[in-house]
């Protein structure tokens, strides 16, 4: 498999652990796949290579945008691929529009990508100007510049400590209400910067806007919500000996999905098959930054589940 299949055909985005996530699920000739999370489709075309032309793989992702650009880059090579947009946590619909189809293999990849992250209209990166949206789905919901300027400095301070753990919350919180009263808070510069003068700078530490941001897009998107109702149904569309496989970035996603299989387990559902998180190996994350802090679990349906 090349280095250009794997990073989605040039758009720039190497997908995280496409081995370990193929070792996991264990495609092969006529699987069942469901990516809940296409992105830009490094793992799914990674998995359509193994399944061949009797396989299916079901690609879902909650933006529309990315969806499409995704879609027509896997229609010409793999016809029987099906898309869906949709949100991953509407888990129930989900199941519902796939019945009776059950999977051997479903993925969830819980980073953002790099089309969307390079995209300044998206505002998702600091280091890019553009407005404050921040949403995967642009054609639902409201944009991260209303929260900033309707949200009280303890509700920012909230959204800041638990979504970005981020120790400066309080300040970060009143130094933003201080600055929208003078002039509304309109780009993603600017709003790092309001950042920047109450987190100080280290060399080697991450930017001291990564939290405040991460915290607004996990906010804004419902992200951990989302992230805990599929979790509590996604067996539903698993064969029994299927297998479960996330992606996490950040250790509030991956305590959920930690405490979700321990309880999948407990209650004699799903058997973990990964005691800790399996990290990336030095060369990927040499290769890929965006991979440094990514985990992933994996788990195997072992008891068959009504409705």
């Amino acid at each position: 498999m090349t280095a250009g299949r794997e990073s989605g055909e040039g758009t720039g985005h190497e997908p995280v652990m496409v081995e370990e996530v193929l070792e996991y699920l264990s495609p092969r000739g006529g699987s069942r796949v469901l990516d809940l999370t296409l992105g830009a489709g490094g793992h799914a075309r990674a998995v359509l290579d193994l399944i061949g032309p009797t396989g299916l793989l079901v690609g879902v992702d909650r933006d529309g945008e990315q969806l499409e650009r995704t879609a027509s880059r896997l229609r010409a090579d793999y016809p029987q691929t099906r898309f869906l947009h949709a949100n991953f946590g509407e888990i129930d619909e989900l199941a519902a529009h796939l019945k009776p189809i059950r999977f051997g293999g479903v993925l969830l990849d819980l980073g953002v990508s790099s089309e969307q992250l390079d995209d300044p209209v998206r505002g998702f990166s600091f280091s890019r100007t553009g407005p404050i949206d921040m949403r995967m789905d642009r054609s639902q919901g409201q944009p991260a510049s209303v929260l900033l300027k309707t949200a009280s400095a303890d509700e920012l301070e909230r959204v800041f400590r638990e979504y970005g753990q981020e120790r400066h919350a309080r300040g970060i919180a009143r130094a933003i209400v201080r600055e929208r009263a003078r002039a509304p808070l309109t780009d993603t510069r600017q709003l790092a910067a309001v950042v920047e003068r109450v987190v100080r700078s280290r060399p080697g530490a991450i930017d001291p806007a990564t939290r405040t941001f991460q915290a607004l897009r996990i906010a804004v998107n419902d992200e951990l919500g989302n992230l805990a109702r599929c979790l509590e149904g996604v067996h539903r569309l698993l064969d029994v000996q299927g297998v479960i496989v996330v992606i996490s970035f950040h250790s509030l996603e991956d305590g959920l999905v930690k405490r979700s299989f321990r309880r999948g387990q407990d209650e004699g559902r799903l058997e973990v098959l990964t005691r800790k998180p399996v990290r990336p190996g030095e060369e990927e994350t040499r290769r890929n930054r965006r991979a440094r802090s990514a985990r992933l679990r994996a788990a195997r349906v072992i008891r068959a589940t009504g409705e």
